[in-house]
């Protein structure tokens, strides 16, 4: 069983670890996994057509506990507690839900001082106790409401049996309902640096030159106490391994390419001089991008934005890479005689803004992007089976997107050596070998 302390609005954990409202779910994940044995049962629950609309839930059967995270920002916003008999629970060091110690409204009362007059829920038949950034639920008979005046502590109940709480959220304000993840806390950075917003920076005749990143780190303020620290750097192609590195630091990982299943799209040439060295991937997963490095000149030539779908292979490897950048349209505008004078502003403006939460037929129906998509298989070196299925990349200009079954952008592949504008049919040729990111 679960020994627990609780800080509301803040966090749920032990000596060893914590739960901390605003960390990122693979944060969480990396708690659990360290918890093998101890943390039994794990779920994962979302929504594969509604990813960006259905919460992202951790779900621990086992010991009671449900962690809820925000699905647009992947950051906890909510801890449960959904079976009180599972977990024991101390706040300020004293215990008030034990096999000992039953979690009454007169223990919760004398554990957490005065409140607000309960909220009666007569369809569930629950009376909810808020404090700021914690609340109790209670379930209470029907009969029992008429006589409720001045808060759960005003009810009698027959036989002197006062209700003992069925399920606890910890949160971060005073309304459950309205709740938002808080901002990634200083206590969960660990001297990481983590993304803000990528801009890709292109030119006007549609190469793309690189990245502009506005990032944030732990830094010191005047009392030398940790504080946010934000700061601003560019990639760009071309520049060398030493370059990327004093900008963003050592790569949380470095991986030599020693296996591409996209080389049967190259030429027989480019396949014979690849076969001789292996390019290089510094992955930086909580910036949630990937840059390769051409083996010969050791200069970049290629960087791979993630987004970090649930349902995806690689989901929870990185973070959400929040980027963003504009395409020409390569259609004409369709006006009509209906179209309002707003509307046509808008087609007037013929550029289609795509961010980590664009869907694909949003991009495709404004872009002559490849008609046929190669379809990409992952696996694992270990483990030939991939539960999520199959995504399909298509290719348009210097870019390659791959995308999910449910219309998501999986990923977004950014090189430098196609030409501009080039055909549709040729970008396979060119390359679609190297957006295979093969993970260890």
């Amino acid at each position: 069983m679960l020994d627990l302390e609780i800080l509301p609005e803040i966090s749920l954990g032990c000596d060893a670890w914590e739960f901390v409202l605003g960390m990122h779910f693979s944060q969480a994940i990396a708690i659990i996994q360290s918890q093998v044995g101890i943390i039994k049962g794990v779920q994962v629950l979302y929504s594969d057509t509604n990813p960006l609309g259905v919460d992202i839930i951790i779900n621990l059967p086992q010991d009671g506990l449900r962690l809820i995270f925000d699905p647009v920002v992947q950051r906890l916003k909510t801890i449960e507690v959904f079976n009180m008999k599972l977990v024991k629970l101390k706040y300020g060091g004293v215990y008030f839900n034990s096999p000992e110690v039953l979690p009454s409204i007169e223990q919760i009362e004398h554990s957490f001082g005065a409140t607000h007059p309960g909220v009666y829920d007569a369809a569930k038949q629950l009376f909810a106790l808020h404090f700021r950034g914690l609340s109790f639920y209670f379930p209470v008979d029907s009969k029992l409401h008429s006589g409720y005046a001045h808060g759960l502590g005003s009810l009698v109940f027959l036989n002197g049996a006062s209700p003992v709480v069925s399920k606890m959220s910890l949160y971060a304000g005073s309304n459950v309902a309205e709740n938002r993840a808080p901002l990634l806390p200083l206590s969960c950075y660990h001297r990481q640096m983590y993304l803000e917003s990528a801009t890709v920076l292109r030119t006007s005749y549609g190469h793309t030159k690189g990245l502009k990143l506005k990032l944030f780190t732990e830094g010191s303020g005047r009392a030398l106490e940790p504080k946010r620290k934000c700061f601003t750097r560019e990639l760009l192609f071309g520049d060398s391994c030493e370059d990327v590195a004093t900008n963003l630091g050592a790569p949380n990982r470095i991986f030599f390419k020693s296996e591409d299943k996209m080389k049967i799209h190259s030429s027989s040439v480019n396949r014979q001089v690849q076969s001789k060295r292996s390019d290089i991937f510094f992955n930086y997963f909580t910036l949630g991008i990937d840059v390769l490095f051409d083996a010969r000149t050791q200069t970049c030539k290629k960087f791979i934005l993630h987004t970090n779908y649930p349902g995806h292979f690689n989901f929870n490897m990185y973070h959400r890479c929040e980027f963003q950048f504009l395409l020409e349209s390569d259609h004409p505008p369709l006006a009509t005689e209906s179209e309002s004078s707003k509307q046509l502003v808008q087609h007037h403006d013929q550029h289609v803004n795509v961010t980590a939460y664009t869907k694909w037929d949003e991009i495709s129906g404004s872009l002559a992007t490849s008609e046929r998509p190669v379809v990409l298989h992952r696996a694992s070196s270990t483990n030939t089976a991939n539960p999520f299925g199959s995504t399909f990349c298509y290719g348009y200009q210097d870019l390659i997107f791959e995308v999910m079954p449910n219309n998501h952008i999986a990923s977004v592949t950014l090189y430098n050596t196609a030409p501009p504008r080039q055909p549709a049919h040729s970008w396979q040729q060119h390359k679609m070998q190297d957006i295979r990111l093969t993970v260890a």
